[in-house]
């Protein structure tokens, strides 16, 4: 039986994956309501395997903080996400990794993820990890998209387009919630057009 991947990605409404330093929205666009904090937590409590590209993981370690220097944020949602078990494909980061339980993946992210896919006995889980994840897409690895769409537009200070590049995919709709009064999360298996 294969584990679960699910590409987690956070978007504006015009679908932006972050904002330039003109930005200035602070963490999840200034959205981060009760009812959104409540649900990532126990999402990510739910034991899972955290996959990143170089390039978020580089970002992950920056904004959040290393195994030794600690923490820079104090919020359980990225305290959890550090914490956990990661997997790090790239060929041009070396090892050790300066995250607690984070190992690099050398090769092709299509086949380390196939692997992973095949001996993982807990579902994999990407954050972010944009042309990673749409290359997993292309190759029919992605089983859910978890899509989570905050109420802004950042048409002048976006950047990161989400799904720029992306082969066509037909989404069903698996789930669906709003937060906070505004921030929707969209769940879709996807399947290529």
């Amino acid at each position: 039986m294969s584990a679960t991947y699910t590409f987690d990605v956070f978007a504006t409404l015009d679908g932006f994956g972050s904002y330039s330093e003109e930005g200035d929205w602070g963490g999840y666009w200034g959205k981060q309501g009760p009812q959104f904090l409540e649900r990532r937590i126990a999402q990510y409590e739910q034991d899972q395997r955290l996959v990143l590209g170089a390039n978020t993981f580089r970002q992950f370690v920056q904004y959040l903080g290393s195994a030794s220097e600690g923490p820079k944020v104090d919020d359980p949602v990225n305290t959890r996400m550090r914490s956990m078990p990661t997997t790090v494909v790239s060929n041009s980061l070396t090892e050790p990794l300066d995250l607690v339980d984070a190992t690099l993946a050398r090769g092709d992210a299509v086949d380390v993820v196939a692997g992973l896919k095949e001996t993982s006995p807990v579902p994999l889980r990407s954050h972010g990890s944009l042309s990673m994840n749409r290359s997993l897409m292309a190759a029919g690895l992605v089983d859910l998209i978890q899509l989570t769409i905050f109420p802004v537009i950042s048409g002048r200070t976006g950047t990161d387009s989400v799904f720029a590049g992306a082969e066509d995919f037909d989404l069903e709709l698996v789930d669906e919630r709003t937060l906070d009064g505004g921030t929707k999360e969209l769940l879709y298996r996807p399947t290529r057009h």
